[in-house]
């Protein structure tokens, strides 16, 4: 009895993800006419534990920048320091930005208007 309690069975276990959705994604491998039940359970958990990874690998990066949010240049970093990752993920990411990722963006107006003090130039 005890050992049940400490392996529970995938009935017990809920997905995070909607299977319906997943089983949708699935489908658009046109090799794949049918999954069953615990095959697409399978898939979930990895598709869960997978981005729970990438997750704390951008936080990792963004900790080591000494910033509390997650960019997508972090999350394209951690991507590019794993390399079974980056084999098939990194062509599938947008571009990184322009600009530097500590530096402040260089549009300096809101709605038109220049934010900077008067007889300043900009650059």
């Amino acid at each position: 009895m005890a050992e049940e309690e400490e392996n529970p069975s995938p009935e017990t276990l809920k997905p995070s993800f909607p299977t319906g959705r997943v089983k949708k994604i699935v489908k658009f491998d046109k090799d794949i006419t049918r999954i069953t039940s615990e095959a697409l359970f399978l898939v979930s958990g990895a598709t869960e534990l997978f981005l729970h990874f990438l997750a704390e690998k951008s936080a990792e990066i963004a900790v080591e920048k000494k910033r509390k949010n997650i960019k997508l240049d972090y999350l394209r970093l951690a991507v590019k320091r794993h390399h079974p990752t980056r084999d098939f993920l990194l062509d599938s990411l947008p571009l990184p930005s322009s600009q530097p990722l500590d530096d402040p963006p260089a549009d300096r107006t809101v709605k038109g208007k220049s934010v900077l003090p008067p007889n300043t130039r900009h650059g």
